[in-house]
């Protein structure tokens, strides 16, 4: 489990109870979704209570501080919406293509298995100097997550920091992360 700099034993004991309920409950699909890649279907961590409940308070005690939590397509809108509840902030869907009416902000990505693109509204909520918490299920590649947080910096927010649910180590996402605070409730 990495977490931020500064761990306080409050926070240290909300990583520790989301990286144990991750562990114990994530279902690992081999080739999917295609030959050679690992997918880690954390579906029935979201489907445990308590261990959904772990993750949101884990989350949100590496993102203390947000203005706007920013979830990813799509198992980060489970992620983000939570969060922002346990922070008292707002929330925005970070979408993939075709998903908003224009106008929108787009920024471009590749991944362990294709190419893809995400979006934002170009003119709401503005960001602008906001301190925006950006959430994702799976750090692999590190891919779509450093295309979200670039996508919101260049509409004008402040991303305070990164964070996921579980992180493949093997696959080097983490070297995308340098000028963000990157947390992971889980390191695999």
């Amino acid at each position: 489990m990495e977490a931020p700099e500064a761990v306080t034993p409050d926070l240290a004991a909300a990583l520790e109870r989301a990286g144990t309920a991750v562990s114990r409950l994530t279902r690992w699909c081999d080739d999917f979704p295609t030959p050679g890649v690992r997918f880690a279907d954390l579906t029935p961590v979201f489907a445990d209570g308590s261990g959904y409940r772990a993750v949101i308070e884990g989350l949100a005690a590496a993102g203390a501080g947000a203005d706007i939590v920013a979830g990813v397509d799509a198992r980060g809108f489970l992620l983000g919406g939570g969060v922002a509840m346990e922070l008292g902030c707002g929330v925005l869907a970070v979408r993939k293509a075709g998903k908003l009416p224009p106008p929108v902000h787009s920024q471009s990505y590749s991944l362990e298995y294709g190419a893809a693109t995400l979006e934002i509204p170009c003119d709401a909520p503005d960001l602008n100097g906001r301190r925006v918490f950006v959430i994702d299920d799976v750090l692999a590649t590190g891919g779509t997550l450093s295309a979200a947080a670039e996508l919101l910096a260049r509409a004008g927010a402040d991303v305070v920091g990164v964070a996921v649910v579980l992180e493949i180590e093997e696959l080097g996402g983490r070297e995308r992360f340098e000028q963000y605070p990157l947390t992971s409730l889980v390191r695999v």
